[in-house]
């Protein structure tokens, strides 16, 4: 039997799982969404075979449905997550796991009063080749110790968004892939502001983020969201013996008219596309061999709110934040 999948929530990010679920992903089916638009909901539903249903919580509860993936409005993953929680059924909750700390900290408390992990959280960088090789290399120790990570992240264009939405909703993937590479929590936060862009409006674009690892391995963000040339995300380790560095990957190179170029992917769909795969077939192998989750865990999207409502504070202060997650529960180690 396939893993039956209701989807919360089919907007670009959603309908793209669900595309993923049904075309890509072995073992799987999307057999339930729901979208607060009725016809998006249709459409991704005639497209995977699955029925439409007009209120989250009569899927959530639905005895037909194995697991749940939410990629609905931030707002609303608290609530939709700890109705899965409630009916003992794995989800898969799309970033940020909350807006806020306090609803991290519920989601935690809920899962940990449960006795087992259900909730994984959606940091599909984590199964994304270029990041495994850069783990890989850390942990190898023929680099030595880590001393720099210089992450670049670059949207071609934006609708206009408050400022701190560069660190709630972009930053906040880089805050998690340092946790995973470096395998220690970040502690503080810097915000520099430089010129805003013409292309920005009211909004602060682009911003740079330097954070502080516990161990003091430095961790500076970039973050342009109106860079205007396309998607462009980039990783550099810097360690005691060497670097290593992830680039925007491109299958081919051209050299024509006295130039050479290759190209840069337009969104995040043509750079992580493998990323997502793997991330949904990781999580739906574990749901139909009944183990635990293996991605981002609710600690680790708690972990991430955390240290992205850090980096708010420093860009409204203008000062240097703490930030120090409470201590892991059993469950997460």
């Amino acid at each position: 039997m396939p893993v039956r999948t209701g989807v919360i929530g089919v907007g670009l990010m959603g309908a793209e799982h669900a595309r993923l679920l049904t075309d890509a992903v072995s073992g799987s089916e999307v057999a339930a969404v729901f979208d607060v638009d009725p016809e998006r909901a249709e459409a991704v539903a005639a497209a995977s075979g699955a029925r439409v249903f007009d209120d989250p919580m009569v899927l959530i509860k639905d005895d037909s449905i194995d697991a749940v993936l939410i990629a609905s409005a931030d707002k609303t993953h608290e609530q939709f997550v700890l109705a899965c929680l409630a009916a003992g059924k794995p989800v898969l909750c799309e970033k940020p796991l909350t807006p806020d700390v306090a609803g991290s900290i519920r989601i935690v408390a809920a899962e940990v009063e449960l006795g087992r992990r259900l909730v994984t959280v959606g940091f599909m960088r984590r199964y994304d080749p270029g990041y495994a090789d850069l783990k890989a290399a850390l942990r190898s120790g023929d680099l030595g110790q880590a001393l720099l990570l210089r992450c670049v992240h670059r949207n071609a264009a934006s609708v206009p968004v408050p400022s701190a939405v560069l660190i709630s909703g972009s930053a906040v993937h880089e805050i998690d892939i340092a946790r995973w590479l470096l395998d220690e929590e970040l502690v503080s936060v810097t915000v520099h502001c430089p010129r805003r862009s013409s292309n920005s409006g009211d909004t602060q674009d682009p911003m740079l983020l330097v954070f502080a690892s516990a161990s003091g391995v430095l961790v500076d963000v970039e973050v342009f969201l109106n860079a205007g040339y396309g998607y462009d995300v980039r990783c550099e380790l810097v360690a005691e013996s060497g670097t290593v560095l992830l680039d925007s990957p491109a299958p081919t190179v051209r050299r024509a008219a006295g130039s050479l170029a290759r190209a840069v992917p337009g969104d995040w769909r043509q750079r992580f596309t493998e990323a997502y795969r793997r991330e949904l077939q990781d999580w739906v192998d574990a749901v139909a061999a009944g183990e635990p989750p293996r991605g981002a865990s609710a600690w680790d999207g708690y972990a991430a709110t955390v240290m992205a409502d850090a980096g708010i504070r420093a860009l409204d202060t203008g000062r240097t934040q703490d930030a120090v997650p409470r201590d892991q529960p059993a469950l997460y180690r």
